[in-house]
């Protein structure tokens, strides 16, 4: 069966939330949003394209810092209103310059910072 991007749940804002995890560890990266157009960009160029929210516009991961996200396998979870993107990661995922922008635990009520940033 063909996919269609058509066939996921969006919110209200025509958006869907996706995970970035790193290939082969299985990391969990970040999270970003996808409007249909960015999943279909994602699936056409094998880069995985988000919308910014913010800027209202595409967001090609890595266009402007090099720390490129090329897409391994894209999942769709079990009621179609969440996506995972398996990807190839190069460089830092977070705009802090960290592998992950998971880097902070809560531990006993207290923020404990998990890795430094990449240098």
């Amino acid at each position: 069966m063909r996919f269609d991007p058509a066939t996921l749940v969006y919110n209200d804002a025509g958006l869907i939330p996706c995970i970035a995890q790193a290939e082969g560890t299985g990391e969990v990266l970040m999270m970003a949003w996808m409007n249909q157009d960015a999943v279909t960009r994602t699936l056409e160029t094998g880069q995985v394209t988000y919308w910014s929210r913010s800027r209202q516009a595409f967001w090609i991961k890595g266009e402007t810092s090099g720390h490129t996200q090329t897409l391994i396998d894209l999942r769709v979870d079990c009621d179609r209103d969440c996506l995972l993107a398996i990807v190839r990661q190069n460089g830092p995922a977070c705009h802090t310059n960290r592998r992950s922008c998971f880097y902070t635990s809560v531990r006993d009520g207290e923020d404990v910072e998990l890795m430094q940033p990449m240098l």
